[in-house]
């Protein structure tokens, strides 16, 4: 009755939200493209569902995807608690039913609309679904990638969301080899500021970032991820719009250090003109 109850209010929030757009929001110094992105980020402080879906909050609100997923699992929860069939049912219907199609900066509302995932959505949606349920996990962070490791039983697993096969890693020793290849050097520095999160590591050189975030930082990540997409096509102000919305959510030296540039580039624009 409980998990009714939730899904109801969660419909019946995603409706109201959904009535408002095209307008401008202001909050303090953080600026939003559209009331539906304002009211979303509001309710988004006490539901992470709802923050992941502000980004670009004036796409299609349908969750019709997201609540068939839940109720499918649900079903399977209440006959086996969390065992480890039910955290390979929660990957595998995931890529089933929301991770059609691998693109590098894809949005939680691209996913659930399209079908389109990276590796900062997908993991979003796997973390909401593990907390759902019960299991121990975390989201870790790395330079370019972000992925789950799971504690079952006393083992690590690993949930690589942009691998729909082989994704969830149970060996013991390609955990290890894994985890290996993402652990960061002290003396590391991050290579680029501007380039997203996205595919799993192909760059086998040092790496600079591997920690621990909780679902409102990863929130965070995802709007660093659209304020580089801005970046790069040269909206500065955008950019920074995006990346003070970031740093609200993640106070990360890589989202500062980025909004810093942003800034220091839109003044310049500005005082050329």
């Amino acid at each position: 009755m409980k998990k009714v109850l939730l899904t109801y209010i969660l419909i019946s929030a995603v409706g109201f939200l959904a009535m408002a757009q095209n307008a401008i929001g202001i909050l303090g110094d953080l600026r939003f493209d559209s009331s539906s992105e304002k009211e979303l980020w509001d309710a988004g402080q006490e539901n992470p569902y709802l923050l992941f879906r502000a980004v670009q909050a004036e796409k299609s609100l349908s969750d019709e995807k997201w609540i068939d997923l839940v109720a499918e699992l649900d079903k399977k929860f209440d006959k086996k608690g969390s065992h480890i069939n039910v955290l390979r049912q929660v990957f595998q219907k995931s890529h089933k039913q929301l991770f059609k199609t691998y693109e590098q900066h894809s949005t939680f509302n691209d996913m659930l609309d399209e079908g389109r995932f990276d590796c900062v959505s997908a993991s979003a949606a796997l973390a909401m679904l593990l907390d759902r349920y019960g299991f121990d996990y975390k989201v870790v962070e790395t330079d370019y990638h972000v992925f789950i490791v799971v504690n079952h039983e006393g083992k690590d697993l690993i949930l690589e969301s942009t691998l729909p096969i082989g994704g969830m890693i149970t060996t013991p020793s390609e955990v290890a080899s894994y985890l290996a290849g993402y652990k960061a050097d002290d003396l590391a520095e991050l290579k680029s500021l501007n380039q997203r999160l996205g595919a799993p590591k192909v760059d086998l050189s040092d790496n600079a970032i591997f920690r621990k975030v909780n679902l409102t930082q990863l929130a965070g990540l995802q709007y660093y991820n659209d304020a580089i997409s801005h970046f790069n096509e040269q909206s500065f102000e955008k950019a920074a719009s995006q990346l003070n919305k970031a740093l609200k959510l993640y106070n990360s030296e890589r989202i500062e250090g980025l909004k810093d540039l942003a800034e220091e580039q839109a003044t310049l624009i500005a005082n050329s003109n």
